[in-house]
């Protein structure tokens, strides 16, 4: 298979870094362009962490609130990134929206989230969805798929409508973000890169080389 022929000129969209002083408006903006222009998972990250014998590991989770302060995604505590969040804060998000031709790199510090903020946020799921938050075991050996479906099943139906409670071991992580940088897609491979650093008054702001 050759892929050497593989490439695309990129021409939609141009960066500035004069543009912003603090990397949140921006984010803002082109995650409401990305929803907007109905890109496919809009809210998609690949979230990558470091094991404590420093093996990087990287899987998508899904964004689900951000604020001036940085982004939270939920998950099982004991999965494999929680194990590893637990051993080495620092993480690294990604957000690729090839539909417009950019892209934008987080990389900062991990810590739970608010328990009022993971309570509210699992309140808010499908039911079903609560259910499979419950039984799944994340990141653990299981025997088959038949094994899954009857620990869900068993609890859909003991569970019977009513109210659930959201488990110790599942819940929300928090990224403060120390770098955010965004990037777009230029002609000829000069492509635009700003980069935020986060500062003790405030946010720097550079150009990088593509």
């Amino acid at each position: 298979m050759n892929l050497s022929e593989i490439r695309k000129n990129y021409s939609k969209a141009t960066l500035s870094e004069k543009s912003y002083r603090d990397p949140f408006p921006l984010f803002e903006k082109w995650m409401e362009e990305a929803i907007g222009s109905k890109v496919n998972e809009p809210t998609a990250m690949t979230l990558s962490t470091v094991s404590t014998d420093l093996q990087p590991s990287s899987r998508v989770v899904l964004l689900k609130l951000f604020t001036r302060e940085g982004f939270h995604f939920f998950t099982n505590y004991h999965s494999r990134k929680g194990r590893e969040i637990e051993h080495n804060s620092k993480v690294a998000l990604l957000f690729f929206w090839p539909e417009m031709e950019r892209e934008v790199r987080i990389e900062g510090k991990a810590v739970f989230s608010p328990k009022e903020v993971s309570d509210r946020y699992f309140g808010e799921r499908p039911y079903d969805s609560q259910i499979s938050a419950i039984v799944s075991p994340q990141s653990q050996p299981v025997k088959d798929r038949e094994t899954l479906e009857a620990l869900w099943q068993s609890r859909s139906t003991s569970a019977a409508g009513e109210k659930l409670t959201r488990p110790e071991g599942w819940g929300g992580y928090f990224v403060a973000p120390e770098r955010i940088e965004f990037w777009q897609g230029r002609p000829n491979r000069l492509h635009d890169r700003v980069l935020f650093i986060k500062e003790e008054k405030g946010w720097s702001v550079t150009r990088l080389a593509p």
